[in-house]
């Protein structure tokens, strides 16, 4: 399976990082060609506004686009989640309109106020470590967007279809639950693609 991460800021290498140890191939992802033959996409931690702007120039953003409506599988960390998200909040910016979720962001406070903490979640009976760096708070989940964790009330790893999305930084612990997830979502659609069939 062969995961691409947008590598233009943020931790992306460990993000690589993680993925190789669950036994995935990874692609660094700069230009829409970077993206072809990928099962699924990583969007990182970094500066929202700085990513998109990258996105748009490059031609990424449709591109990225067309992924996910062809049942690509993308998973946003932190500022991956803004970009994902249909309303962005503190301030108002564009995004990638893939999730109907409203996201406000550095709502958890600056980053000398980043924690780590523990939340329960649907993926396993343990609680799940989250890396909260100056993160997102998703003040709306809309319909159709599960909740896979929570932290402080609020949804902190949410799922729609094929598209993820996490508030905190799960590739900076050593639980790979939420990559393992995403590397199952990624499955599927590496099955739909081969008309059913798994892949060699």
């Amino acid at each position: 399976m062969k995961i691409g991460i947008l590598a233009v800021q943020g931790d992306f290498e460990a993000h690589a990082a993680m993925l190789q140890q669950l036994g995935a191939q990874t692609a660094e992802v700069r230009t829409p060609a970077d993206l072809d033959g990928c099962d699924g996409l990583i969007l990182p931690g970094g500066e929202s506004t700085t990513q998109l702007k990258f996105l748009l120039e490059e031609g990424l953003a449709d591109k990225i686009v067309k992924f996910a409506e062809r049942g690509g599988a993308i998973f946003g960390t932190c500022a991956g989640a803004i970009l994902l998200a249909k309303d962005v909040q503190h301030p108002r910016q564009d995004s990638l309109n893939l999730m109907d979720m409203t996201v406000v962001r550095n709502a958890y406070g600056r980053q000398i106020a980043s924690d780590v903490v523990r939340g329960p979640t649907v993926l396993k009976k343990e609680p799940l470590e989250m890396v909260f760096i100056r993160g997102p708070v998703i003040e709306r989940a809309g319909p159709g967007v599960k909740v896979l964790a929570e932290y402080a009330g609020k949804p902190a790893l949410v799922q729609r279809e094929n598209i993820l999305a996490a508030t905190f930084h799960p590739e900076l612990t050593d639980d790979t639950t939420v990559h393992e997830h995403f590397l199952r979502l990624a499955g599927s659609h590496r099955k739909r693609t081969n008309g059913g069939k798994s892949s060699t």
